[in-house]
């Protein structure tokens, strides 16, 4: 691997990222790395968006600022973190095709989407590039793409080669299927509320749907020349004036704006202004008392159905694990020691659960089959579940204690949507003998309990504290 660059606040790529109004074109850049087949492919299989959109796009958002904005070390453990995550997303698809994400090409398109985002991002706005400025700006782009190992005959030779082959992988290689029309349509209209939205939140129905319709027109109608010739996708008049609106416009206001408010990365000094999202699974809080039947289907729509199609099957408790090591920044060793022990979960699910042999698990069966095992035999819990969370626990112990203190149980369930007294609350509840620290002991069994209570009168049916 290439040596990194201290990162310096004058990059061209860094600001062009950096700036709020990068915004404005990010659906555009997601939906024309879906429309790639291998992509839609391990989106299809893997993809959390469906279920917990806000979560992933802070993912997406985290791994972005630690690549371009952060310091050598840090792009370090973020490659090592994308290449771990990567190894594990490979498959066919409903037509039998192959997909990769290791695949070099698909890595390439992947990032030179990126690299067209922040160039329409000019040109959109009026204020195209010069020849010059976007031969800098490729120069750095293609320095990030060597940090990944992306095989450099992979990649336009050059910034005026790019328009090239956007069009060719458009009219060549492409797809404008199920993944991109729900991308398109889909992902803003069933978003749930954000949990900033604090008191706002009642008028969320009706913001979903006009950002949705917005960000809908918008998006089409930046797309190239090329995919509305191949696709037949319509470019309004509405939707043509709405994107000249809000590109010029908001080129004008940021232009005027001082650095710190134009810039996402403090004033451009490369420092991320703040990411970060909930990693490890989160048990659905207890707001009133409910029988165990209820938090079982709450357990498996809130957090096994990763990616809310309504059945549970491998894929979910791979994103599962993918959310914890996102933030614990566990070895490859360790990763590996989760994943085996969530794949163990797993047989003992499918295994009595599977009743129509599809290979997923639906809500019903879900439900019905943990409450008979349970009744059947109480051990049931100890030989799946428990070991999972034993996994979890020694992950979450990053100094090998054998406790988890105050801030690795924040780091495991925390982020910028947890608020701090709902983690305080919640490392009360598990810290049952009031030491200041949890034992695996005490981990396990608030999971148990959640599973296993019939009533909401134990302190495992609300883990995470008061809502």
């Amino acid at each position: 691997m290439t040596s990194i660059p201290e990162p310096t606040a004058d990059l061209a790529l860094r600001r062009s990222l950096g700036e709020w109004r990068i915004g404005l074109v990010a659906w555009r850049l997601l939906v024309l790395q879906i429309a790639h087949p291998a992509v839609a492919a391990g989106m299809s299989r893997y993809s959390t968006y469906r279920a917990h959109p806000w979560r992933r796009i802070e993912h997406t958002m985290d791994s972005g600022s630690r690549l371009f904005f952060a310091g050598p070390e840090e792009r370090r453990l973020e490659i090592a973190r994308l290449e771990r995550t990567h190894r594990r997303i490979r498959g066919t698809d409903e037509t039998g095709r192959p997909y990769d994400a290791e695949d070099p090409e698909v890595r390439a398109w992947v990032m030179v989407t990126l690299y067209e985002a922040m160039t329409a991002m000019h040109e959109l706005s009026g204020a195209p590039l010069s020849a010059a400025e976007l031969d800098v700006l490729y120069a750095q782009f293609k320095e990030v793409c060597a940090d990944l190992d992306i095989p450099e005959e992979e990649l336009p030779p050059t910034a005026g080669d790019v328009p090239a082959y956007v069009e060719r992988m458009v009219r060549e290689v492409l797809e404008y299927g199920e993944q991109v029309r729900h991308m398109l349509y889909g992902v803003l209209r069933e978003a749930p509320a954000p949990r900033r939205l604090g008191r706002l939140r009642p008028a969320w129905p009706l913001v979903r749907a006009v950002t949705a319709r917005a960000v809908a027109s918008l998006t089409v109608a930046d797309l190239p020349p090329a995919w509305h010739e191949r696709f037949g996708t319509p470019r309004t008049r509405a939707a043509a004036a709405l994107s000249w609106t809000l590109h010029r416009g908001m080129r004008h206001v940021m232009t005027r704006l001082p650095e710190h408010m134009r810039y996402r990365d403090r004033a451009g000094d490369g420092r991320p202004s703040g990411a970060g999202g909930s990693a490890a699974p989160r048990l659905p809080r207890a707001r009133t008392a409910r029988s165990r039947s209820a938090r079982l289907e709450a357990f498996f729509r809130q957090v096994l159905d990763q990616t809310g199609d309504g059945r549970v099957d491998t894929a979910d408790l791979q994103a599962m694990v993918h959310n914890v090591c996102w933030q614990l920044e566990l070895p490859t060793e360790r990763e590996d020691l989760l994943y085996a022990a969530f794949a163990t979960w797993w047989k003992q699910l499918s295994a009595g659960m599977d009743g129509d042999g599809d290979g997923a698990v639906d809500c019903a069966e879900f439900v019905s089959a943990m409450s008979a095992g349970m009744d059947r035999d109480p051990e049931y819990i100890q030989h799946g579940l428990a070991p999972a969370m034993s996994a979890l626990f020694r992950a979450a112990d990053t100094d090998g204690s054998g406790h988890l203190c105050a801030d690795e149980y924040r780091v495991l369930f925390g982020g910028s949507r947890v608020h701090p007294a709902e983690l305080n609350d919640g490392f009360r509840q598990l810290d049952t003998d009031g030491d200041g620290r949890i034992s695996e002991e005490e981990f396990v069994k608030a999971f148990t309990e959640f599973f296993t209570a019939r009533t909401d009168t134990v302190a495992g049916t609300a883990l995470l504290g008061r809502p």
